[in-house]
């Protein structure tokens, strides 16, 4: 991996910029502790004077930090978006300021939008359209909308890529995992957090975000998978006039989910509505494992004939069937107060960076389960309950996957939606049937049989292996060539502190040395001076030059 230094001089004017906007919002202190002081001292001094003359008192840490990641552009908005969905790590007022982040992008001009289009289609734009409107529908930090007409007089809209995004995704994301690395070694606090592992799968996920060929095939996929259910509908994909920068797909002029006016205008039942938003989002979680993880009123909308349609599949959440069923037996550990079954489900799928006093996990679980004891089903608040678990998780400093997390939003925001629509809507009795679907195929013979037959094959392959395994080791034992390889956490910092008193100890040998030799001397008189004055110059020079190594190594 790059040294840090040259990554950060590298990307010297980027780096600069965002250490400009934290001085500036009144983490100077973080500056400092991850180390981006020093690549670039002058420039941020000068901020840093000028900044103290900023009112910044006006504002909360939590405010700083959003208007902090608002000013660095798509990739932190993009990153803070992310964080708002991890309530296992982002404590709750965070997440409250961190959904308010706004993308204030204006549209790119229609000329770089042609050039985008053409370039990456291979023809001239109206030899790929019938008609192409120049004024942008809606723009993004990442993309921008044009109306079209296909030849076949299809309205289209198409989704065109920012022009060098990409770019400036890969230099902060190269930006954001030396932070992160900076972050764990130098703020000790942050690690039981994670930061590269979270920047790793941020960077997975916008990576994919700006993949539109990929957004393309899921949509195909999605339409495929709910072809026989007429409640969901997913616009028709040109593939023939997309690519990973453009995806021309249907156009739908539909109605925004969460407008009960508008739906009751059209003729629609709202509880209904929300009803089938539900059970759909459901089907695609713990039926299907792949569900739309961004499902907010923007990217939901509804025909006047009641049909769901949802765009923007460039999130995409993906449940295997491990996951479902540990979530599954946590629903069941719950409606069934079994604690020892929800510490176990927690963890399988948890993770966490130290030990877990499972005996605490216990007794706070047990705490959890009570507050849920009798409570029946449709008065169950799924969302309430999903979030004073995530409160449990941080508690215990444990971490969901990624992939869990992005359901557990998904379904907040569905409970929401679907309490604006109807006021008596409940998330469980939806629910339900799914869990009893997911634990009745556990246990089919089906999935037994495949199950045995997957551990009978592990088993055979293990005693088929063990005789060869076996010789190797008694063939190297006979050459006297067995090696053990030995791991010892922990001692590299008791090597940093022998090393630290052996170079005290030089240091002081060396200026007790300097001491006697000046003593002697001055004691020998004139005469031997200019024999004795160069050779004690000569060794005060060198002694000087080991104790500034010393000192520039850090290890004094």
């Amino acid at each position: 991996m790059e040294s840090s230094p040259f990554r950060l001089l590298r990307n010297l004017s980027r780096t600069r910029e965002i250490a400009t906007v934290l001085l500036n919002h009144g983490f100077g202190d973080l500056v400092d502790r991850i180390g981006l002081r020093e690549v670039w001292y002058q420039s941020i001094r000068r901020v840093f004077f000028w900044r103290r003359h900023k009112p910044l008192q006006k504002c909360t840490t939590v405010e700083r930090v959003r208007l902090s990641l608002e000013s660095l552009g798509p990739t932190f908005i993009k990153f803070g978006q992310v964080m708002s969905t991890r309530p296992d790590i982002v404590p709750p007022a965070m997440i409250t300021e961190l959904k308010k982040l706004q993308e204030h992008v204006p549209p790119f001009g229609s000329e770089a939008a042609i050039r985008e289009v053409e370039s990456e289609l291979g023809k001239p734009v109206h030899e790929l359209y019938r008609e192409f409107d120049m004024e942008p529908l809606a723009a993004g930090s990442l993309a921008q909308v044009h109306r079209a007409v296909a030849f076949d007089g299809s309205q289209l809209v198409v989704k065109i890529r920012r022009p060098n995004v990409v770019r400036d995704i890969e230099r902060d994301l190269s930006l954001l995992e030396q932070m992160a690395v900076l972050a764990e070694a130098h703020v000790p606090e942050t690690r039981v957090f994670d930061p590269t592992g979270l920047v790793k799968h941020f960077a997975r996920s916008i990576r994919r975000e700006v993949n539109f060929a990929r957004e393309g095939r899921t949509m195909d996929e999605f339409r495929r998978l709910f072809a026989d259910d007429p409640s969901l509908y997913v616009p028709k994909v040109w593939m023939d006039l997309t690519t990973e920068a453009v995806l021309t797909m249907e156009y739908i002029d539909g109605i925004k989910v969460d407008d009960r006016d508008a739906l009751l205008s059209a003729g629609c039942d709202p509880c209904a509505v929300a009803a089938s938003g539900a059970r759909l989002y459901m089907k695609q979680a713990f039926e299907l494992g792949v569900f739309h993880g961004d499902p907010h009123p923007g990217n939901v909308r509804v025909k006047p004939c009641g049909t769901i349609v949802l765009l923007d599949f460039g999130m995409i959440g993906i449940l295997d069937a491990d996951i479902r069923e540990q979530l599954v037996d946590l629903f069941v550990a719950i409606s069934r107060q079994d604690v020892p079954l929800a510490v176990r489900a927690v963890l399988k799928f948890g993770e966490s960076s130290t030990a877990v006093d499972e005996a605490l996990l216990h007794v706070d679980m047990r705490d959890f389960l009570g507050n849920y004891y009798g409570v029946p089903l449709d008065k169950l608040n799924v969302g309430t309950l999903l979030g004073d678990f995530m409160s449990l998780l941080t508690t215990h400093q444990i971490r969901c996957p990624g992939s869990l997390m992005l359901l557990i939003r998904a379904i907040v925001t569905l409970e929401g939606i679907g309490r604006r629509l109807d006021p008596d809507f409940n998330l469980a009795p939806v629910l339900q049937p799914y869990i009893e679907n997911v634990v009745r195929a556990r246990f089919s013979p089906q999935r037994l049989r495949a199950e045995f037959r997957a551990e009978a094959t592990k088993l055979w392959n293990v005693a088929h292996e063990l005789p060869a395994h076996i010789n190797k080791a008694v063939a190297k034992l006979s050459q006297d060539d067995l090696r053990v390889h030995l791991e010892h956490q922990g001692l590299g910092q008791l090597i940093l502190e022998l090393e630290r008193a052996s170079n005290r100890l030089v240091v002081g040998f060396v200026v007790s040395a300097l001491i006697v030799a000046s003593a002697l001397i001055i004691r020998q008189g004139m005469d031997s001076l200019w024999f004795s004055v160069p050779i004690y110059f000569t060794s005060s020079v060198l002694a000087l030059w080991l104790i500034y190594g010393i000192f520039r190594s850090g290890r004094l």
